[in-house]
């Protein structure tokens, strides 16, 4: 390798290795250990950082519930209850994130019936996105890993909570809410999803004015 190579090679390895730094974790959300109840609400949030919306026309049959049996039942969002279709998204009080690069969403959950649990993003722009990612049914607990660069996504009307066109390659470097739908009403316990705790990784971004 010549002298002059050298110094563009050494800063395009800089560059790639920089590029691939693992973000650490932007925020988790576990609900109180609180009773049930109906619908869930900011109350129910235990990250003191984080503010909760809910949307759509069944938003209010979502609910914040637990069993004392098992043992281990945690405390959790359903959606056997929503009259319509729905979703929950959580906004952190002061910061937006940077989800490119090998940014991720980690979770715990449930679902019943033909029930597809998939993320959704709020971009500063205002634009609402779902993604192609699901999670379907299981017999029990299951924790799942999505990168965000592996997911495509398509608009989300909010209001009715229904998927709309492919959105291309949107821009992910500033997002504002991140939750999560599928899209369906709620069939009581044979049709329904259900999320334990959700992790975001990605890198914070200060919120403009």
């Amino acid at each position: 390798m010549t002298p002059s190579r050298f110094p563009a090679v050494f800063l395009l390895g800089a560059l790639w290795l920089c590029a691939q730094d693992r973000p650490g974790l932007f925020f988790r959300e576990d609900w109180k250990e609180t009773p049930a109840a109906t619908p869930i609400t900011q109350a129910h949030v235990a990250n003191p950082d984080l503010i909760l919306s809910l949307h759509g026309p069944g938003k209010a049959g979502l609910k914040k519930s637990h069993h004392d049996k098992p043992a281990d039942d945690p405390y959790y969002v359903w959606s056997g209850t929503a009259e319509a279709n729905w979703a929950v998204s959580l906004r952190h009080a002061s910061k937006d994130v940077d989800l490119r690069g090998l940014a991720k969403i980690r979770w715990r959950t449930k679902q019943a019936g033909f029930r597809y649990l998939r993320p959704i993003l709020r971009l500063a722009d205002g634009t609402w996105l779902i993604g192609d990612a699901a999670d379907g049914p299981s017999s029990d607990w299951r924790e799942r890993e999505f990168p965000i660069s592996d997911i495509r996504w398509r608009l989300l009307d909010i209001a009715t909570i229904v998927e709309g066109k492919w959105a291309g390659h949107p821009d992910l470097s500033r997002v504002t809410e991140i939750g999560f739908t599928d899209l369906m009403r709620g069939g009581q316990s044979d049709a329904c999803s259900r999320l334990d705790w959700i992790e975001v990784h990605g890198l914070p971004v200060p919120r403009k004015p």
